[in-house]
């Protein structure tokens, strides 16, 4: 137990096994057209990863002939010549016993409206739609696409995600080099304003008592002494943050056993500026006390404050 009365985790005594060495590495990036292939594979780049976009599936035995590859990002989609859902699958599995490879396909999907909308913006023209509606092409490549949503290791939803968003998590998922174990991610949110959707773990602090509704308070979030104070002062904040850490301590090393490399963690509240905030710094905190690497991030704090300078009326 530490000094706060929260639970210390217990790590196994080689944290997690060795990172596998990643020379041999290969990362599929595929999905749906629009979907922000691009933006990964240029995330993947900077990382230090040989990305190739569109590379068709003949040629990708000659990017692993060498005896050591460089980790390699390749981005497959239905524009990719001679692609095919059984023929890409063949040619990985066959590559993979071939040159003993890591392989990892990552799915990269989203929301028909938002694509329709991305389209739209760019002026650009669906791969599979031809002279017919936007919408038309994406329901049909969704068709061809999905088999592979089933096989992928990890599935990201861009809907309401920015690039940097996605850079976080593939970084989260994939950085190489990274030390072994499991990387955190709290965030807060407003329910007004939807889950994240690539929370992992999603937890409801909307029964603490509201700062909101305390006239010196309101402007502030949580992020100043005084809403702490405010919130702390709840007789169920103390019980519930303790059971909230018993919770996490056993599931972090399962986890790691498991090869899960990144978690999500988040934390919301009506408004996403009080309640949600002050959980989320407290959990990342005692995360990092307990040798934790986690980052920590407030999704709905910057649109709050958009409102407050707008004048338009904000509920907590």
């Amino acid at each position: 137990m530490s000094d706060s009365g929260t639970p210390a985790v217990d790590l196994p005594s080689s944290h997690v096994e060795a990172a596998r060495a990643v020379s041999g590495r290969l990362l599929v990036v595929t999905g749906m057209s629009g979907a922000g292939r691009s933006t990964a594979l240029k995330a993947f780049e900077d990382m230090g990863y040989e990305a190739v976009d569109n590379l068709p599936l003949s040629l990708l035995p000659n990017l692993l002939s060498a005896a050591s590859p460089p980790p390699l990002a390749i981005g497959v989609d239905v524009r990719t010549r001679d692609f095919g859902v059984n023929a890409l699958l063949a040619t990985l599995d066959s590559l993979v016993a071939e040159h003993n490879l890591e392989l990892k396909i990552v799915f990269l999907d989203c929301e028909d409206d938002r694509l329709v909308r991305r389209y739209t913006e760019t002026r650009r023209r669906h791969p599979l739609a031809g002279d017919r509606p936007v919408l038309d092409g994406i329901h049909l490549e969704r068709q061809r696409v999905w088999p592979l949503r089933d096989r992928a290791d990890l599935v990201i939803d861009t809907t309401a995600l920015n690039p940097a968003d996605l850079k976080r998590l593939l970084h989260g998922n994939f950085a190489l080099g990274a030390a072994p174990g499991i990387t955190i991610f709290v965030t807060s949110f407003s329910y007004r304003h939807g889950l994240p959707r690539d929370a992992d773990l999603v937890f409801d602090v909307r029964f603490l008592r509201n700062p909101h509704y305390v006239a010196g308070l309101r402007p502030l979030t949580g992020r100043d002494a005084p809403v702490g104070a405010f919130i702390e002062a709840d007789q169920d904040f103390a019980p519930f943050f303790k059971r909230l850490c018993l919770l996490l301590a056993p599931l972090l090393p399962r986890y790691e056993r498991e090869g899960k490399s990144y978690l999500t963690i988040a934390i919301g509240c009506t408004g996403g500026r009080h309640r949600s905030v002050y959980l989320a710094e407290r959990l990342a905190a005692w995360l990092s006390e307990q040798g934790r690497p986690v980052g920590v991030n407030h999704r709905d704090l910057d649109q709050w404050a958009a409102m407050v300078s707008t004048g338009t009326n904000a509920k907590a």
